[in-house]
């Protein structure tokens, strides 16, 4: 027979205080821990972000300063040509008429004028030379700058002379007709003396399309250029006879600038174009040279000094930028609602 087992002594006060207290759970112990690393962790993530911003804040303005420095730096530089000649000494002042004749390019009027009234009024300059690469343009720009050249040779006293590059066509020719003498290359494309309006008609594909055309207009004869609309053959001979009257222009002008040195034939005004050795044959050009024989051996002064004016870094930057903006805003507008 077995003896019970004691049962275990009451627990005292004493027992009680001196038994061990219980551990804490891990869940209580790592709890503050996990609070302070994400807290650490947030604030340098924000550090980070403020210095990230003032680096981009100190970098813009350095930007624009470097930009601000350009503009002034190179707003001053208005023509390549110049720089490291003296413009008292005698020389051969230089004018370029490249590309397209029109308002707004390079070869327009009131570039092309600014640069030839600064060429004549330098008392070095011997000689003008506009120097032409063109197939032509705009005949109301040409005829401004044939205008003008009249003016400053009569004014300044100093002989003009066209020096042809590759081409000199149509209004390009309307200019060249006013200088004292032509040169050109034997390979050169000289003449193109006439007008055209070009365009296209589609009311024979509208038709076969069926696609009705709903123009309105105040006026009978307000879209008669309009290519969906058929043209009446009293519109026709409108546009011909403007046509002609222009190009009546440009003959005078070519007669008058010419003069006695144009052998005239039944094709010199119908709009065809010759290398620069028949433009010479045909009176439309005086000899065969180019920009350093006529400077050397016409002008007898060799030093050339280009006057052209040209949009410098700064004035390109600007149009862009202008560009640029007015496009943003166009596109803002077009999507923005309207008031209803």
């Amino acid at each position: 027979m077995t003896e019970p087992l004691p049962s275990p002594p009451p627990q005292t006060e004493q027992t009680q205080a001196a038994a061990p207290a219980p551990a804490p759970s891990a869940t209580s112990a790592s709890g503050p821990t996990w609070e302070r690393s994400v807290m650490e962790q947030w604030m340098e993530a924000s550090l980070a972000e403020q210095r990230a911003a003032r680096r981009w804040k100190y970098g813009m303005r350095l930007a624009w300063l470097l930009v601000l420095g350009a503009f002034v730096w190179l707003g001053m530089d208005r023509s390549g040509g110049m720089h490291g000649s003296d413009i008292t000494r005698p020389h051969t002042a230089v004018v370029e008429i490249k590309g397209e004749i029109a308002s707004g390019a390079e070869a327009s009027a009131e570039a092309v004028i600014s640069s030839m009234r600064s060429a004549f009024e330098d008392e070095g300059a011997q000689a003008v030379v506009l120097l032409i690469n063109s197939p032509g343009g705009s005949p109301v720009q040409a005829g401004i700058m044939n205008d003008e050249i009249h003016r400053l040779k009569a004014l300044h006293k100093k002989p003009v002379y066209v020096v042809v590059e590759e081409t000199c066509a149509s209004a390009a020719y309307y200019i060249a007709v006013a200088a004292d003498q032509i040169f050109v290359d034997k390979a050169s494309v000289v003449g193109s003396i006439g007008v055209l309006m070009d365009g296209f008609g589609f009311t024979g594909l509208m038709d076969k399309l069926g696609v009705e055309r709903r123009l309105m207009t105040a006026g009978q004869n307000k879209g008669f250029l309009d290519p969906f609309s058929p043209q009446t053959e009293k519109q026709k001979e409108f546009a011909q006879a403007m046509l002609n009257q222009i190009h009546q222009q440009f003959i005078g002008a070519v007669k008058d600038g010419r003069g006695d040195r144009l052998k005239e034939t039944a094709e010199t005004f119908s709009g065809l174009f010759w290398t620069g050795d028949q433009a010479v044959k045909m009176g439309l050009a005086d000899h065969l040279g180019n920009l350093d024989y006529v400077a050397r051996e016409v002008v007898k002064a060799p030093e050339i000094i280009d006057y052209t004016r040209r949009e410098n870094v700064a004035e390109r930057l600007v149009k862009r930028f202008g560009a640029s903006m007015g496009e943003s805003m166009a596109s803002a507008l077009r999507y923005a609602p309207g008031l209803r």
